[in-house]
């Protein structure tokens, strides 16, 4: 299957940020819950996470709060910074912030730890998978981007630079700090950054596809 390279125009999408509709909940809400499982299953792989939650890790762990929670802190922190940039929070955003720290805790509290390797692989598998198609449902309600991709768009608008050397700049910068500061950085971390936009990109043109054999 090709990959898009663009979001495609969907029935459910959103007129404004805060313009919300019932139709747009499923996808909205399904996609996010699908992030947050792929991101717990990514540490509980024990391979290695994504960056922000090498980052999380990090400061769960100096601070004495679970992975959600600090997931969840860094967000509103990131969103904070959203104000001097002249970015404005959307319905998605606030719900990212919300169901995603929610989700990867309870996917890491109960989701079994494999210890043979394979299954541990299949974990960094079905993460990537879920994450892929998690975003391209969640990116196609057009309610407003996570903390994250608001920062990333914003400092690209403001500064002038390539928003793929902001997000990497950012990337590094997280990951250096929160294996600094205890984070797990593993061979996953790795897969995940190679392999991620294949599969946002895979997922969406699975969606275009489904919306033209529905129209």
């Amino acid at each position: 299957m090709k990959l898009s390279h663009r979001i495609p125009a969907t029935p459910w999408r959103a007129l404004s940020t805060w313009a919300v509709r019932p139709r747009m909940l499923v996808p909205l809400y399904v996609g996010l819950v699908l992030f947050g499982i792929g991101e717990g299953l990514l540490v509980r792989s024990r391979l290695g996470a994504t960056p922000w939650t090498v980052f999380a890790q990090g400061v769960a762990t100096h601070l004495h709060v679970s992975l959600g929670w600090a997931t969840a802190g860094i967000s509103a922190v990131v969103l904070l910074a959203w104000f001097p940039l002249r970015e404005r929070p959307g319905f998605g955003t606030l719900s990212n912030l919300v169901v995603i720290a929610y989700v990867l805790d309870v996917t890491v509290a109960v989701a079994p730890a494999p210890g043979a390797m394979a299954w541990r692989a299949l974990y960094v598998v079905g993460a990537v998978a879920a994450i892929g198609v998690g975003s391209a449902l969640y990116l196609t309600t057009g309610l407003g981007p996570g903390p994250r991709d608001g920062l990333m768009t914003s400092l690209h608008r403001r500064l002038g630079v390539s928003v793929v050397y902001v997000r990497l700049s950012i990337e590094v910068a997280v990951l250096t700090v929160g294996w600094l500061l205890g984070g797990t950085v593993g061979v996953a971390t790795a897969i995940f950054a190679g392999t991620i936009g294949f599969a946002i990109g895979t997922s969406l043109r699975g969606l275009e596809w489904m919306l033209a054999r529905t129209t």
